[in-house]
């Protein structure tokens, strides 16, 4: 039996919504997915049978919230092929990255892309000299020009996104990886926009930091995870000092826990890292290959129809092999958040208007602002050809 995306949809109970008369098309993913019941039902009872602060009880529900929350780290790690040693919580991937940029001993330059979300450019601006490998006019990245930037200055770190979160352009990662470490830099992953949609490996990537947020792999919000290398994170100090990553305090001294529990201070976001692991145990089951195939095959009949249509513009490669499930348009002429509104109200579709955290990119496109209809594992092929129905009657009579 192939994928059924029917039955999956009755696992997300705000498709059962309508807007403007119309069923709600939900095509925001990039920016945050939907949540299944199981995720909902993983939160809720957290907070009806378990609920307690942990690590630091002996009593039943201290000890019940405890191992929930070291089993999602666990979940977490087993999905991308690491250790638990290795699974740092955190808010999200924004603060993944700080976490790297002000815990890290590096040495030298940053390396990084003019396709990043705006958190993998900010946050080494305070910390080393930021050097931008730049994109071609379809928004894939110039590796040679990476790998010069690399080779002819002293790089401590590459730090590069996996998948585009503008365009759903799919990086090289294995070779960009090669390229640091045959340079004896270290290597980052921004994966926000790829453990959500096709399988992730982090020895098979030989990345030594990855970073992604649970809100967009159909976990809760507050709740992201960095991957460091258990070598490196040991080489690591925490930025931020308080309960529980600490071994032992006294009146001039302190010891630190052992990682990764020493880089998480103060009451962690407990019912976030039990609803990440329901979700990371939903994608599993389904497995990350099945979703990627969906995904693509909904995002080829999108560039089909899009290119198909005069007046809009597409943004990226025509190539779904090499995207994730994102379709970036715009309407000469038309504010993008005037299509955007237009697809809201007319047609009940929720698309992402403005730079979606990329300006760069898109000021190096020329493009301004833009439209981004991105795809998740309950989109189907009927809302695919309802938006470009859609945009076709909007390109011929606005």
């Amino acid at each position: 039996m192939g994928y059924d995306v029917h039955h999956r949809r009755a696992d997300f109970p705000i498709l059962k919504r309508s807007l403007n008369g119309r069923p709600l098309v939900y095509m925001d993913n990039a920016a945050t997915s939907l949540k299944p019941t199981c995720v909902i039902d993983a939160v809720r009872g957290f907070y009806e049978h378990h609920c307690a602060n942990i690590h630091r009880g002996v009593h039943q529900l201290s000890q019940e919230a405890s191992e929930l929350y070291e089993d999602a780290r666990y979940t977490v790690a087993r999905f991308i092929g690491a250790s638990e040693r290795e699974i740092i919580f955190v808010r999200n991937a924004s603060e993944a990255l700080n976490l790297v940029a002000q815990s890290f001993p590096l040495e030298g330059a940053v390396v990084t892309t003019l396709a990043e979300h705006h958190s993998n450019l900010l946050a080494w601006d305070r910390y080393a000299d930021v050097l931008i490998a730049p994109v071609s006019d379809q928004g894939i990245l110039d590796l040679d020009a990476l790998a010069k930037l690399v080779e002819e200055n002293d790089v401590g770190l590459v730090a590069t996104t996996h998948v585009s979160n503008g365009l759903g352009v799919i990086n090289p990662v294995r070779e960009i990886a090669q390229i640091a470490h045959d340079h004896g830099a270290y290597f980052l992953l921004d994966a926000s926009q790829s453990v959500p949609h096709m399988r992730v490996n982090v020895s098979e990537l030989q990345c030594d930091f990855l970073a992604f947020s649970g809100h967009k792999m159909l976990g809760p919000s507050g709740i992201g995870v960095l991957f460091g290398r258990a070598a490196v994170l040991e080489q690591m100090t925490p930025f931020l000092m308080g309960g529980d990553m600490i071994d032992e305090v006294h009146a001039d001294s302190y010891t630190l826990a052992n990682v990764p529990w020493r880089f998480e201070a103060g009451t962690p976001n407990i019912e976030g890292a039990i609803g990440l692991g329901a979700a990371v145990e939903y994608l599993h089951e389904l497995g990350m290959e099945s979703v990627r195939a969906h995904e693509r095959e909904l995002t080829a009949a999108a560039l089909e129809g899009v290119q198909r249509i005069k007046g809009i513009r597409l943004l990226g490669p025509c190539d779904p092999e090499v995207r994730s499930g994102v379709v970036t348009v715009t309407r000469p002429g038309m504010p993008a958040h005037t299509l955007a509104k237009l697809l809201n109200d007319r047609y009940s579709i929720l698309v992402r208007s403005g730079y979606h955290c990329a300006q760069p990119l898109f000021e190096a496109l020329g493009s301004g602002q833009t439209c981004r209809a991105s795809f998740y594992l309950y989109n189907t092929e009927e809302e695919v050809a309802q938006l470009l129905e859609a945009l076709q009657v909007i390109s011929r009579t606005v």
